[in-house]
């Protein structure tokens, strides 16, 4: 039998906030972050069994991985 990973297997996401600049196809979003790096980002899936609306110029928050810097996922829309 394979040894299990002691570690914890999983490593944190990075939760940073951003302003939407430009809505792609398949619910993915350019995202530009308070730092100044732009990133891709889809919706997670509670915002989308919510029917929540996303549109150019929101305010988010974006998760990304530390394994993929460039793309992340939309947790959370604040209210303007």
């Amino acid at each position: 039998m394979p040894k299990k990973n002691q570690s914890g297997g999983k490593k944190e996401a990075i939760a940073v906030e951003g302003r939407v600049t430009e809505s792609l196809r398949n619910a993915t979003f350019r995202v530009e972050l308070a730092n100044g790096h732009e990133v891709m980002a889809y919706l997670s899936g509670k915002i989308k069994m919510n029917y929540i609306r996303v549109l150019p110029g929101d305010r988010v928050l974006v998760e990304l991985s530390p394994y993929d810097l460039g793309r992340g996922r939309i947790t959370y829309r604040f209210a303007n």
